[in-house]
């Protein structure tokens, strides 16, 4: 799975947000605000990766168990499903 083509992470008043380009334009009701961990998600699945690269990527970078990790991300890809911003294929 992977970041759907049409939006791009940018730094805006200090808060990192993912935001619609393209024809995503349009629907500006797209945008969601990262704190630093979704932010360092959003780029590992700018990639193509699984769930688990993702939850091993979380316990390497914040120093976290897996299950803390696997809870975290799952939310984290929740969110970006339930915004038709992940590309699951």
């Amino acid at each position: 799975m992977k970041i759907k083509d049409g939006f791009i992470l940018k730094t805006i008043a200090g808060s990192t947000v993912a935001v619609p380009v393209g024809e995503n334009l349009v629907n500006l009701q797209l945008m969601l605000t990262l704190n630093e961990s979704g932010a360092f998600l959003w780029g590992c699945l700018e990639k193509n990766c699984t769930e688990d690269d993702l939850v091993e990527a979380m316990t390497k970078e914040y120093r976290i168990d897996a299950e803390t990790a696997r809870t975290d991300v799952r939310e984290f890809l929740k969110i970006l499903k339930e915004n038709h911003i992940l590309d699951e294929a």
